[in-house]
């Protein structure tokens, strides 16, 4: 990698989380540990506790997980920063998955770090809220294009009159769908007759990035309204358009509409690929979008900042080269 290199950093959302994220880049970055600390002084709670020893079922509950992949998404980027020489990777644009749309947003001075840990901690809540009020979930389907999956969301719909819809759009095969239960298993069941290589229903009771999620739009667009926010200092891909994010008012829509609107992430690393992107940084706590990024473009580098290894495997590097 060399210091002219164009530069994204992406980071990851909800299902990311693992017990212990965090806790080696606390234990050898002061900026990462003033992170925790600050997450869990405005949270009232140990964030910092629940991430670095659980139990996993509290931390994957949405409530928690959200905020504690903000956290330590944010405690990666700060240390990056603080051990990168100055003016290496610059970053010419930030992009992420769903909520890590707002650790982008954040890493772009959209937002700063109290305001988007209170936003994620209240998306969290109300998405939860969503999944009881509305019940649904999502399945992952591998080995059949948009087309054909989109395909099997419209069956489902015209036979069961329900909701069901992608909800990523992750990679060249590899799809996840979101909707109601009844439509959900139509169409898991249909996507096996078109030929799907596997089709796996997820962990989660709540059916993000789907209609289902709308009934909580307005009380989420609320918190949306009342957060301060900043025109984006680096340019920031949206999950909805696969476009930047170019003022505040684009932003604030952009994280309602995101709710029940898919995920276009392959459309979003294509239009980095295509500015001229050639390293990607992923932030957080396990390495999802470069997995991903290689089944959309083998050729982009590839680089994990998930802990206090990665780090110092990349200054070791920059001190070789």
């Amino acid at each position: 990698m060399a210091q002219l290199d164009k530069v994204a950093y992406i980071f990851p959302g909800q299902g990311s989380q693992k017990v212990g994220m965090g806790r080696d880049l606390y234990r050898s970055y002061p900026v990462a540990r003033e992170v925790f600390d600050e997450a869990d002084r405005i949270l009232g709670f140990s964030l910092s506790r629940l991430c670095f020893e659980g139990p996993e079922e509290m931390l994957t509950d949405t409530v928690n997980a959200q905020p504690a992949i903000f956290a330590t998404s944010m405690a990666c980027w700060r240390a990056l920063g603080s051990v990168l020489p100055e003016g290496f990777f610059v970053a010419s644009f930030v992009a992420g998955h769903s909520m890590g749309e707002y650790s982008a947003l954040a890493a772009a001075g959209v937002l700063d770090f109290v305001e988007g840990l209170k936003l994620v901690r209240e998306r969290g809540r109300l998405m939860k809220l969503a999944g009881r009020r509305s019940p649904g979930g999502m399945a992952a389907i591998l080995g059949l294009d948009d087309v054909a999956v989109d395909g099997v969301c419209q069956q489902a719909r015209d036979e069961r009159g329900a909701i069901i819809q992608v909800a990523n759009y992750n990679a060249p095969g590899q799809i996840v769908i979101s909707g109601d239960k009844g439509a959900l298993e139509r169409a898991m069941s249909l996507a096996r007759e078109a030929g799907a290589r596997k089709v796996v229903r997820l962990a989660v009771s709540i059916a993000a990035h789907s209609p289902l999620m709308a009934c909580i739009a307005d009380e989420f667009r609320q918190a949306v309204e009342a957060t301060p926010l900043h025109n984006p200092a680096v340019p920031v891909v949206a999950n909805i358009t696969a476009s930047p994010l170019v003022s505040v008012t684009a932003v604030r829509n952009e994280m309602v509409g995101q709710l029940t609107s898919p995920v276009r992430w392959v459309a979003s690393m294509q239009y980095l690929l295509n500015e001229g992107v050639t390293t990607f940084f992923e932030l957080g706590p396990a390495a999802v979008l470069t997995g991903l990024l290689k089944r959309i473009d083998r050729s982009a580098r590839r680089v994990n900042v998930r802990n206090a290894t990665d780090l110092q495997k990349l200054v070791g590097g920059l001190a070789e080269g």
